[in-house]
């Protein structure tokens, strides 16, 4: 039986860069303090991340208001060779974040059983 992951790993197989992107394609409204808190990093790293995948153009970051609103490019490949014949979308699909057209997000129907549900 696996334990309580969050308290016992010292490593995950995505990165803070995968972890962060996940955060705003489900929650395109999200504050970046929010991010950094649920990545478990600071907020001062998460504005760097931020900053990295919209300058690479994954993601686009328009001002509404005194917010920021996130939209992740599922059409763009994936980064390394071993992963480019794969798009950010289907990183997302696989695991189960659903970027509706207007922001909003669910977990797929076919999702594992006993998966969490998206933020």
């Amino acid at each position: 039986m696996l334990q309580n992951p969050v308290r016992t790993v010292k490593w995950t197989f995505l990165t803070n860069h995968a972890h962060v992107l996940i955060c705003v394609a489900r929650d395109p409204g999200v504050r970046l303090r929010d991010v950094a808190a649920r990545v478990g990093i600071t907020e001062r790293a998460t504005q760097g991340i931020i900053g990295d995948l919209v300058e690479a153009g994954y993601v686009d970051r328009t001002r509404v208001g005194r917010r920021n609103h996130y939209s992740v490019r599922e059409d763009l490949p994936l980064r390394h060779p071993l992963e480019w014949q794969h798009n950010i979308g289907d990183l997302l699909e696989l695991l189960s974040v659903e970027v509706g057209s207007h922001g909003t997000v669910g977990r797929r129907d076919d999702a594992a059983p006993g998966a969490p549900d998206a933020e």
